[in-house]
């Protein structure tokens, strides 16, 4: 037996949660033990994060899931991404003299999407046996009576601290009004807690409405984010984007979020016995094959990628979905291209503005839950940099996220600012299911902003070329594409970092290849740049689960007994 990790997967026949934070794991096998379906753990393990690990994620910020149903044997999203406000327009940031966004800048901050999608998930896929203030009642008891921070995480914490002393309501996340809180030390937040009792109470209105968005807008008073933008908020429910891969289904997320860069690189890869080079050992080869892939995904998800409501008609050909598939983009005509731009070692397509503002680092959550009957979530949720833009509405303990940072203040771009819209989206949920059966392969996704897609691809590889279980899969070094705009013009150049455990002769032949190496041999915590992933597989066979934490971050799988 060859060991590819050092903790073994997690095994479970009931169910299963992984996550970030051991207590939002704990707090999701809670749920389940009370009834609840894995949507409802789900939420449970969302509102748990929120307050364990507010630098990555809270009720600020959006959220999207994907929900594979057992006994229907379907895949659905919901994508709970804000919106501008309405008043917000492109000619008044230009008026301001500003060329780009900045990210503590009040004018990134779209309406936060995760508190409607938390309601309208257990709306639409609970079984009700599990009333919501039950579901957020773990979360409500940690924020008022305290929880110890985890090392990783008060890492985090500790380098937002001069950005939360900016905002008015920033000491309810500081303690003593003045320092992040140490790993070990118990910290509450009782201004959450009022929070989330509101959502608890009142649904989506005790946060869309009422005493937290008067606090929103107070805090917001230099841009024109109004109540009304808040009241219109609504979840989308979307077919979800899908392309198969050695026989499996995998799920992304449809635009403006970025899941179809890595089922382009899957498609370019299918052809390719990534397998054999891997038992034979030539590890610079296949890495040389997925980043090349990865680099044209990017290219197209940067020419194809925005908000369908507002794109233009050569960008919303990946929002036309038929029978699950996305129409022109996979064609025999369309891969053909991809494959050329991919053999040839070029990306450049297209002389489009970049649509994405670039985002990197580990500022998200990502994690899995199974329940008993099979049904899986997989499920992220992002204030998207480290504690957003840091402004905190008085008396609620929450920072407001700066996801306005994936608009482009390039009026030729398909994801120009304007009112109404959603910027270019990096949170991406992944889900596989066996084409034949339509059973479940697994839940699984890797957060990080432009490590998301990468991750997606490097884990579904292991998985099923690589042949790693769930934990193994998230364990092994991985490469960061790294690039503060994903431009045509650029991608083809932009550096490579490489985590430790990629040798060294493995680094210089990828050098060799023609891929500029920024850094290698990336150790301690800036390995959290690779992102940080949960892994739930099934052995169809036995019908057993298996769970994976990812290491660069402070999380457990929990099985439920």
């Amino acid at each position: 037996m060859e060991f590819h990790s050092r903790r073994s997967p997690v095994l479970s026949l009931r169910g299963l949660c992984a996550a970030s934070q051991p207590l939002a794991s704990q707090a999701g096998i809670q749920v389940l033990t009370a009834g609840g379906t894995a949507v409802d753990a789900a939420v449970a393990v969302a509102a748990t994060l929120a307050v364990t690990e507010p630098c990555s994620t809270g009720i600020g910020g959006d959220a999207l899931l994907l929900y594979f149903d057992a006994k229907e044997k379907k895949v659905s999203a919901l994508l709970g991404c804000g919106r501008s406000p309405a008043a917000l327009t492109l000619e008044a940031v230009q008026r301001a003299g500003l060329k780009e966004l900045a990210p503590a800048s009040p004018l990134t901050v779209t309406v936060p999407g995760a508190p409607a999608l938390w309601c309208d998930a257990i709306d639409r896929f609970s079984s009700g046996s599990v009333p919501i203030r039950s579901v957020l009642d773990p979360a409500i008891q940690l924020a008022e009576f305290g929880f110890p921070v985890s090392p990783l995480t008060a890492l985090q914490w500790r380098s937002s601290v001069d950005l939360l002393k900016r905002s008015p309501g920033g000491s309810a996340l500081l303690v003593e009004r003045c320092r992040a809180p140490r790993a070990g030390e118990v910290f509450r937040n009782p201004g959450l807690g009022r929070a989330l009792r509101l959502i608890a109470e009142r649904g989506k209105a005790g946060f869309y409405e009422g005493p937290v968005a008067d606090a929103i807008v107070s805090s917001l008073a230099s841009v024109p984010m109004l109540h009304e933008d808040l009241r219109s908020h609504r979840t989308e429910e979307a077919e979800p984007l899908q392309a198969e891969y050695r026989g499996v289904r995998i799920y992304e997320m449809p635009p403006p979020t970025q899941g179809l860069a890595t089922l382009i690189a899957l498609k370019i890869l299918d052809g390719i016995d990534l397998e054999s080079l891997h038992t034979a050992g030539q590890d610079a080869a296949l890495l040389d094959a997925l980043i090349r892939a990865m680099r044209v995904g990017f290219l197209v998800a940067d020419t194809y990628i925005a908000d369908r409501s507002h794109a233009p008609d050569s960008c919303r050909c990946c929002g036309q979905v038929d029978c699950g598939a996305v129409c022109r983009l996979f064609t025999d005509d369309s891969m053909r291209t991809w494959r050329r731009i991919f053999r040839e070692g070029r990306a450049q397509l297209s002389q489009q503005s970049s649509s994405a503002a670039g985002f990197a680092g580990s500022d998200t959550v990502q994690f899995c839950v199974v329940d008993e009957q099979g049904n899986a979530c997989s499920f992220v949720n992002s204030t998207c940099k480290g504690f957003g833009t840091g402004i905190v509405p008085e008396g609620f303990g929450f920072s407001l996220q700066n996801r306005g940072l994936g608009f482009s203040l390039d009026s030729r771009s398909p994801n120009v600012l304007g009112p109404c819209r959603r910027p270019y989206h990096t949170l991406m949920p992944g889900m596989a299911v066996h084409a034949s059966s339509g059973c479940l392969f697994s839940a699984f996704g890797v957060m990080g902003g432009m490590m998301q897609p990468q991750g997606h691809l490097q884990v579904i590889v292991n998985m099923m070329d690589r042949k790693m279980d769930a934990q193994a899969a998230l364990d092994a070094p991985r490469f960061f594409i790294e690039s503060r705009n994903f431009r045509p013009e650029n991608i083809a150049h932009a550096p490579l970092l490489l985590e430790q455990g990629i040798l060294p002769h493995v680094a210089s032949e990828l050098q060799h290849l023609g891929h500029p190496i920024k850094m290698s041999d990336v150790r301690g915590p800036a390995r959290m740049a690779f992102g940080r992933g949960q892994v739930i597989m099934r052995d169809a066979d036995a019908g057993v689960f298996w769970g994976g934490s990812d290491p660069r971050a402070d999380g457990c799988a929990i099985a439920q007994v």
